[in-house]
């Protein structure tokens, strides 16, 4: 070996020599058999995702109804979706729909993580109750919500006279989609809240501690220290969140079926009524661009989140 440049190689660790400096660098190989175990779930992966995703895209490029023979015609379906009122205005509804969830199951959630950080008693027990909705189906919850909508809430409205919950909103096309707020932000809560709480259980007490002893208030120690220090966790929160209700369906099934009329229909569903009806290469159209949009919102989710060491 030379003086100015020895190399040393064992099976993790390479070790470089330059003039009198040693630099020593790691170069993990990674086992042939982890390739074996991933292997399969990557076969399973391009056979039920991969693959008929991309031939849902080829499909979109004709005029196929999804059985029968079919041609080539460009890109009209993806002109045609652009200037369709009815998918235009599920686009609309979806984006508000997920952007009003999100604040509410933020909002919610943080104050809970809070409470239930704080010293109170039986705060394991609350924690558990907190977490039911997580693990109840979507389309029973909406079931139970509809029920509640559409049969106890008006006529408790009606014998306390109150005009406002004598009816159903689900009935009403301009307050409709608040009901399908309430019910996903009760279904999403829980997921939300577990890891603000991991989040506040991360940061050491002597900072809380050292913050009362300079006579910081509980209002400004959760103002200038938890929010600050759980940061990452709003931003994993509300872009997971906002991703997640873009795909709403069930609870909208239930609920309101996306109606009344279309005031309440999703991408998703917009969708899948298309393919029900024979409307498959057009819906395939709608579906690429629906995708382009989650595959938008996935890089900005890597982009704000990359290298935040607090998460």
């Amino acid at each position: 070996m030379s003086a100015g440049n020895a190399v040393t190689t064992g099976a993790t660790t390479t070790i470089v020599t330059r003039g009198n400096r040693r630099v020593r660098r790691n170069s993990k190989r990674v086992e042939p058999i982890y390739y074996l175990f991933l292997l399969p779930s990557v076969i399973l992966f391009t056979l039920a995702i991969t693959v008929p995703g991309v031939i849902g895209i080829f499909f979109s490029f004709t005029d196929s109804i999804g059985i029968g023979d079919w041609e080539f015609n460009g890109l009209t379906n993806y002109i045609a979706a652009f200037s369709d009122p009815a998918i235009l205005s599920s686009f609309l509804f979806t984006f508000g729909f997920a952007l009003a969830t999100v604040v509410v199951v933020n909002v919610i959630s943080f104050l809970l993580a809070v409470g239930l950080t704080s010293r109170i008693r039986f705060k394991m027990g609350l924690r558990a109750i907190f977490v039911i909705p997580m693990v109840v189906s979507g389309l029973i919850i909406a079931y139970v919500f509809q029920f509640l909508f559409q049969n106890s809430l008006p006529a408790a409205g009606q014998a306390l006279g109150i005009p406002f919950l004598s009816e159903s909103i689900l009935a009403n096309p301009d307050l409709a989609w608040l009901g399908i707020v309430i019910v996903t932000a009760w279904q999403a809560i829980p997921g939300t809240l577990l890891i603000y709480i991991a989040g506040i259980l991360s940061i050491p007490g002597d900072v809380y501690e050292a913050a009362a002893i300079d006579g910081a208030s509980k209002r400004q120690q959760l103002g200038r220290i938890t929010l600050p220090l759980v940061a990452g966790y709003v931003v994993i929160n509300v872009i997971l969140g906002f991703k997640n209700f873009l795909n709403a369906y069930d609870i909208i099934v239930g609920l309101t079926g996306g109606g009344p009329g279309t005031s309440t229909r999703s991408i998703a569903m917009t969708i899948i009524r298309g393919f029900q009806t024979g409307d498959y290469a057009y819906q395939m159209a709608t579906a690429t661009l629906f995708f382009i949009v989650t595959i938008v919102i996935a890089a900005l989710q890597l982009s704000v989140t990359r290298g935040r060491a607090n998460v």
